[in-house]
This record gives C-alpha cells, structure tokens and sequence, in this order.
C-alpha cells in the first residue's frame, strides 16, 4: 500500500475519483484524504503521517538477543527494528563487540559505576546511532552496481514505492547527465530506519545498593532504560509492552525530548503494543493526562505471536481490528482533548492540530496478501513480521545450533508453554539447548538456575526480596514445601507430581534469550552455561530454511514465495484455532472447582469467540475478492471451529458443579 496524502479544498472533492498516482505530499489544510491503489477512505481532520521511512512492514522485539542488534544490519535499508533494553549487560557486551568491529574505542560501563543501567543503555544506543549514520553516508558513495548495498536499499523497496519507482526510471534512462542527476537524487533521498527499544513494564523490580538498602525508584530496572533511552541521541520509539506501569508511565513526564516542539515535532515518540481497542483506549488516556502522546498503537495478536502471550476475552483480531477502524478518529480527537488541556496546564506549548497517530499490526501475518488486506481494507499503516526474519541471519543474531532447529521446526515442535517465571504463556521451540540444560540439572537433582541476573524476580512466597521462580533458591524451596506437605496428607501424591511439574517447567529466560549474541559475538561464560532458549510464534511451521533478505523482504511484498508447502490457513483462522485451543485448557483447569466468577468468564470467552467467527463469515466476500474457492474453504475452518465450540460448551450442569 502506497499512502498519497494531499491538501485540497473540501469544495472540489468530488472531482477526485478512481486511483490516483503514486506520490506523497506531506500537507494539512481542510480535508485530508488516504489513497491505496484503488481506494478511497476519507480521514477527515487529521494531522499526515511523518512517512519517515520508506518500507511498510518492521521488526519487532525478538527475545533479548535476537533482534538486539538488527539495527545494524537493515536499519541502513530502510527497516525500522526495535531491540530491548531488558538487559543491561547484553548491551554493554553488544556495545563492546561493535566498538571492536567497528573501530571504536570503548570505555566499559561496570556495574560499580552510579546508574550504570542507564549509562549502558544511552551509550549502546548512541554507538548503534553512529553506526547506522556511518553505513548511510558511506552507501551515498557507492556505485548503482548489482553487488552494492546502495542498489540493494532500492531492490528491497515495495514496488509502488515513489522512490522505487525513480529508481526503475533511472536504469532506463540513457543519457549519462540525466542518469546521474536522477541517481543524486536517489542517494539525497536515503533514509535509515528507527532504532526503537522496547521495555516491557512488568520488568521493573526495584535495585539494592550494596549495604542491602533499596535504591530510590528512579533506578528501578524500567525508569533507568527509559532514562537511558531519553539521554540517548536516537530519533526514535520507545514501546511499552505488558500493560501498564503507573509510576514509569508518570517518570516520562520529567523528559522533554517526549513533549511536542513549537513546529509540534517530538524528538522521541511512544508506541503502546496493545491487544485490543479497550487497552489502547485506557493506556492512551493515562498518559493523555500527563501531556504524553502516543504516536503509535501497535496491536498484537493475543495467541498468534512470539515469546509471551497475553490472551484477550476471546477477543479476535479481526474484530479488534475492526473496532479500530471504526473509533480511529473519536480515539485520536478524545486523547487530543486530554493531550491539549495537559499541556495547557503545565504552560507548555498545545500543537494546533492533532498530533499523527499510526495503527500497526503484528503476530502471524504469513503472506503478502494478508500484509495488504490490513493496510487496504482496516487502513493499517505497517505490519510487524518477527517470526520468520529469525531465520534471516542478515536481519537477526541467532546461534547456528538454534537456527539449525527453527529451520528445521514443524507445528509440533511449537508450542505454548509455561517456562516463564512471569507466569504468563510464552510461545516456545521444543528441544531446545536450555531446555536440554534444565533437564540436565533436574536429573542431577539440583533443579533451577543459577539467578544471576535477577530480571525476572517476582516471587516472595520464601523470601522477604523478590525471587526468581526458575531460581535454584525458590525451586528447592518449593519442592521440599510440597513434599512436606505430602508428608502430612495435605495434598495427594496425584496433586504434588502435578504441581511439582510446574515448578519444574520454568526456565531462566533471562540467560536463554540472551545467550545466542554472546555465542556468536564469542563473549563470556563456558559453552555449557550458553544454552539457549527461543521464542518463535506458531507461524514458524510454515517457514523451511534459512533466508536472504532480499528473499524475506520480497517475500512480503509479493515478489518470492517463502512458504513451505504445509497447508496454510488464514491468519484468522489460525488464530481462531488457537484460541478454542486455550479456551478448552482453561475450562478443564477450572472446571473442578468452578466459580461464580470463573463461569462468567468462561461463558463470555465462548460468546466471544462465536461473535468473532461470525464477524468472519460476514468478511469472506471482502477478505477473498472474486475467489469463491477460498471463500468457500475458510467457511468450512469456520464451521468446523464453530462446532467444537458448540461441542464443548459450558452446560448448566457443569456451572453448577
């Protein structure tokens, strides 16, 4: 999709009809209208969006390492990543192996240093900054030969692109003057993408001096990345993921880099990754209210994604989606009201026009028709496509063992699992290294982790300072509670296996993920503390191999198909499977003991979903144009979706029990 947004007086609309060309002026006077080839939608009062970037699809977080330091490898194309800032060592290791390659000099941040938490994120930060504007001058001085990454940064574009479009326009041009003058204005008009962070709320625990003391709040592990985000020279995103944080929301007030200029730009910008409209709605006034603007909603699939899941209602996403289209503008103009009069209350400066806001999308997009039906028919502004770049070596850091194994992976070695001691469902690859470890340490009769770096602690079930539930310190405990237990008849042998195994199940996250950049950057611990833990969405089973980027990219706009030849259905439909799927786990979970509360819950999960496979069968004629087949075999996956929940709905007899 190719957005063309113009000014025009609202007298002469009706003048404007059918497909307009490709192009983009970035003005606002009366009426603003969107374009994609084919299509009109009005988006009346709307301030345009910054097109900063030419590409409509970005990375999204991926683990601790795996997209750590992607920035590097694609942001010179024009790709936009997001790397996260959870871990504060993997930064200062990756900032330490880039300084090396790149000729740097670097000075280590040790954790003896006074807010070295920040001081590493704002130094890793501004090196990948340098790096990325070092790439981006030096493709200015490279030939428009195959082998370059100046025509490489052209190849890679969507093909409606304006800038793609010059492109091709200048192969064919024979006049050698012409040629350069086109091929200078090729090279003036390269844009790198955003080096955006991600820092997920619930990893905010509070740091300890060394007399044991705690520390003020403000070096709580969330506050000094964002502090370290804020003091950092990057133009970019910081995305907050996992819900809410009221007192890290409240620290973003102190930064002005989030505050709008006198021209109504802002330095940094904040996106919510949110799973439906009513989290969006929330969150976006919380901060409304303190005079910060979110730039971005980034919708993610509840089920249907990488590493944690955080399942709606049986909300689906196509009804989400829908909700968003629909409320768009009320949601940008009711959070403007509260935006404006906050800033008016501090004396600082109100944007006379609504500030932009993009609607993104993620978590098992497969194809280049799915990437367009968001764009073109819920006006989503990019996608998100995690999943299949951590088999692109060129776009992520994944040890060769492990990408050996995702390359490798069908459906049944994808799974939703309980290894995080966040206990949240986190989406996860079988057989593993750090799976192979923790077993390991299981059948020596010394299970958990050694917690080192303590990110993850929650637990005070044992302990007066939060522990981590995949420690050594809390499973021992736990297991020798348990088996006391048994002692004195508490609990039944059938109970303590049972709960034995989910104390057993969780696995240090913040070693597993982390683990693949120090294996490839050859940084650290022996081998056999290295094992690594992956968190791939289900979409892998429909990925084989391992990819170029040219391949994945041109996969995403239409130009190389890189599925398998596994039958794939729908992004709707799977994710439709998946949820009856975590519904029927949770009516067998609760059923035993069924509460008021937990019926009400189950019974609006199931009407959920039955209004979602509704919504869907309405959408068929749109989402399959002129393709009765196609039409016709998702409403079967419907139908058949619809009679296992019919099946297994919750009777009156099992409500009462």
């Amino acid at each position: 999709m190719i957005l063309v947004i113009f000014e025009v007086d609202a007298a002469h609309l009706p003048a404007f009809t059918g497909c307009l060309p490709c192009g983009m002026l970035n003005v606002c006077l009366h009426q603003l209208y969107s374009y994609t080839c084919g299509t009109r939608r009005l988006i009346p009062n709307l301030i345009p969006m910054q097109l900063t970037t030419p590409h409509t699809f970005h990375l999204p977080v991926m683990g601790l390492a795996f997209s750590i330091d992607s920035p590097v490898k694609v942001a010179r194309f024009g790709i936009s990543s997001v790397v996260s800032l959870s871990d504060d060592a993997l930064l200062e290791h990756t900032r330490s192996h880039y300084s090396q390659v790149y000729n740097r000099p670097y000075e280590p941040i040790t954790d003896k240093e006074e807010d070295y938490r920040a001081k590493r994120t704002t130094a890793f930060l501004n090196l990948l900054n340098e790096i990325v504007k070092e790439q981006l001058l030096e493709m200015r001085t490279q030939d428009f030969t195959p082998e370059t990454d100046l025509t490489k940064y052209f190849t890679l574009l969507p093909d409606a692109s304006p800038l793609s479009i010059k492109y091709k326009q200048m192969l064919q041009v024979k006049d050698e003057a012409q040629k350069k003058l086109l091929q200078d204005e090729l090279r003036n008009a390269l844009v790198a993408g955003k080096i955006d962070v991600n820092i997920m709320t619930k990893l905010d625990k509070t740091n300890y001096s060394k007399t044991g003391e705690p520390l003020s709040q403000e070096y709580s592990d969330a506050l000094a990345a964002l502090r370290g985000f804020a003091n950092s020279t990057v133009n970019s995103s910081v995305v907050f993921s996992a819900g809410m944080n009221m007192r890290l929301f409240a620290y973003l007030e102190q930064f002005p880099c989030f505050l709008p200029d006198a021209k109504g730009h802002f330095e940094k910008t904040v996106i919510i990754k949110v799973s439906d409209y009513r989290s969006a709605l929330v969150q976006g006034k919380i901060l409304a209210k303190k005079g910060i603007w979110v730039s971005e909603f980034r919708i993610e699939s509840g089920l249907n994604c990488g590493g944690h899941a955080f399942a709606t209602d049986g909300y689906l996403i196509g009804p989400i989606l829908e909700e968003f289209k629909q409320n768009r503008q009320t949601l940008q103009a009711e959070l403007y009201s509260l935006f404006s009069s906050a800033l008016a209350s501090k004396g600082l400066h109100v944007p006379v026009e609504i500030p932009a806001q993009r609607i993104t999308m993620q978590g098992g997009i497969g194809t280049a028709a799915e990437h367009d039906f968001l764009q073109d028919y819920y006006g989503i502004d990019a996608t998100g496509w995690g999943t299949p770049f951590l088999l692109v070596p060129e776009a992520t850091t994944v040890d060769e063992p492990t990408l050996q194994q995702l390359s490798a992976a069908k459906a049944e070695d994808l799974y939703l699992s309980s290894i995080s001691p966040l206990g949240v469902p986190f989406n996860a690859l079988r057989g593993t290294s750090s799976e192979e470890l923790k077993q390991m340490r299981i059948d020596k009769g010394k299970p958990g982790s050694p917690c080192v770096k303590k990110h993850l602690v929650s637990s005070t079930e044992f302990t007066e300072e939060p522990i981590c539930t995949a420690s050594r310190k809390y499973q021992r405990r736990k297991l020798e509670q348990l088996q006391e237990q048994v002692q004195t008849q508490t609990i039944t042998q059938e109970v303590y296996l049972s709960e034995e195994a989910k104390v057993l199940a969780k696995e240090c996250l913040c070693e597993g993920l982390a683990n693949s950049a120090l294996q490839l950057f050859n940084i650290g611990k022996k081998a056999a503390t290295k094992a690594v833990t992956i968190c791939p969405g289900p979409n892998l089973a429909y990925f084989s191999g391992v990819f170029k980027l040219q391949q994945m990219v041109d996969h995403i706009y239409g130009r190389f198909n890189a599925l398998n030849q596994t039958y794939r259905p729908h992004m709707f439909i799977n994710e439709l499977k998946m949820y009856v799927e975590y519904w029927k786990n949770k009516k067998a979970e609760q059923l035993e003991n069924l509460t008021d509360k937990q019926e009400k819950y189950l019974s609006s999960f199931w009407q959920n979903m039955q209004d979602g496979i509704a919504y869907y069968k309405q959408l068929l004629p749109e989402l399959f144009r002129n393709q009765l087949e196609r039409q016709v075999l998702m409403l079967d996956e419907l139908l058949d979706a619809e009679d296992v929940l019919l099946q297994a709905r919750l009777s009156k007899a099992e409500a009462i029990v």
